[in-house]
Order: structure tokens, then sequence, then C-alpha cells
């Protein structure tokens, strides 16, 4: 586990999961290992990964993955939060969240789940309040300057970069999976973390139509037909040209009725 645990921080180097903000709550301070000199707050790594566990036990615990929402109104999270469903089976709200989802019974996409879980208190502020009013238990990804109000589970790390986002759903995903026995520890999960990387369209159809330029073949185009100078030129007869064109003999006397220059 410990091996684990330290292949895991070194991915959160990485994808830059410790760098927090410079303003600090203070509610999260004891999450907070350090400060810079620039006065961004270094967030302990090592209490991350405590709380994704403590997290995927959370998850664990619902006997339904169904009756679990992965909500994410921040466009780097939409994708991981649709990916940790796909594997998961948790229900994801991605985008836009509809007001009254968790308390209005009217509407047809009212919900009673058992857990919700969210990308940021700050973004998902509307679905944290529903939950409170429901008093469904949640799970969210806090930063060092997020509110904590009605957050049961708090997993401090950078909520804003979306490498970071990616891969705290991944490592939320994968200790399900091996809770579950679906994934046995011995081996690794084959899943990458890109695939939960969120990716500009913009960017994804400038490379698509790079690789259309790099996938035509350029043909040259085809040298015109030489001609045979050496085969001999065809000649033309004009006497028999001016025989089928009628009579056209200068000596033939003009046509009557034609003007009179003597006159």
């Amino acid at each position: 586990m410990s091996l684990t645990k330290e292949d895991d921080i070194q991915k959160m180097l990485v994808c830059k999961t410790h760098l927090g903000t410079r303003n600090c709550n203070h509610q999260i301070k004891r999450y907070v290992f350090r400060r810079t000199g620039d006065g961004i707050h270094i967030i302990h790594l090592g209490k991350t990964w405590e709380k994704v566990m403590v997290a995927a036990r959370a998850i664990v615990a619902i006997e339904n993955p169904a009756d679990i929402i992965v909500a994410s109104q921040r466009p780097y999270g939409s994708r991981a939060v649709l990916k940790f469903s796909q594997y998961t089976g948790a229900l994801a709200m991605a985008g836009r969240w509809m007001p009254g989802t968790l308390t209005n019974q009217i509407t047809t996409k009212f919900m009673e789940p058992r857990l919700l879980i969210v990308t940021d208190p700050r973004t998902d502020s509307q679905a944290i309040r529903e939950a409170s009013y429901a008093s469904i238990p949640v799970i969210a990804l806090v930063d060092t300057d997020s509110p904590l109000q009605n957050v049961d589970v708090a997993i401090p790390a950078n909520n804003k970069g979306k490498e970071s986002i990616a891969l705290l759903y991944w490592l939320l995903a994968r200790e399900v999976l091996y809770l579950r026995g679906t994934l046995s520890r011995g081996m690794e999960w084959e899943v990458m973390v890109d695939s939960f990387f969120w990716r500009d369209p913009e960017e994804l159809m400038r490379q698509d139509e790079e690789n259309e330029f790099q996938g035509e073949t350029w043909t040259a185009p085809k040298p015109a037909a030489q001609e045979d100078w050496s085969a001999p030129a065809a000649t033309e007869s004009w006497a028999d040209a001016s025989a089928g064109a009628g009579d056209g003999s200068w000596e033939a006397p003009a046509a009557a009725g034609g003007d009179d220059w003597s006159a």
C-alpha cells in the first residue's frame, strides 16, 4: 500500500494537485503544508491521498451505484465526471445544474440520491445547498479558498486545473473498483489518466484537420502527351477545298443586279 501511495503522490505532483491559491480558508489550514514566497499555499498531498481513500469507502458503502450523483459545472471537470460515472456506475451531471433537482418533486428530473459528489463547492453551490435541504451527504474537491459549509468529506486539492481534477477522479474510480473487488490490487488499472483529461473542442478540430491534411497523398500531375515531331505532317489539298466550297473563280462574271458604278 505504501508503494501505491508513493506512486499516487508522484502523479499528484506531476498534475500540480498540490498547488493552492493565495487565499486560505481557516477550515483548510490543517490541510496546508506551507506557503511559498509568492504567497501560494501548498496542499499536503499525504492528507489528500488519505481523504481520497475515505471518500472511496463512502462511495462503496452505497449499494446501488445509481444512487450516487457526480456533478461538475466547471468545464474542466465535465469529461472526468462522465468517465468516473462510466467506470463506477454513478449518475453524471456535467454542465449546468438544474435548480430543484433534489427539492422540487414536480419536475421530471427530480432525483433522490444517497450521495452527492461535486468538483468545486463554489461553482456547485446550488447542488450543495439542495443536498443540505434533503440531508444528502456531500463529497467535494476543495481548494484552499473553497467554502466548506454543508460539505461532509472534503478532498483538499487543486480543483482548478484540468490535470488535477482528472487525476483525482481517476484515483477515486480506481479505489472504488479495488474496494468492490472488480479490480485486483495486484494488477494495474489499464485505463490511462489521459482519458479523464478535459479536451478543448477547438483544439480537437485543429488536430483532426491536421491529421486529414497529413493523410492526403500528393500526386504529381500527369505529363501532357508529347507530340511526335518526327511523323510527317498531314498536307491539305487546296484544290479539293476550293472545289468543295463551290464556284470560287475570280474570272466569273458579276451577278446581275449589281451596283453600276458608271451611272
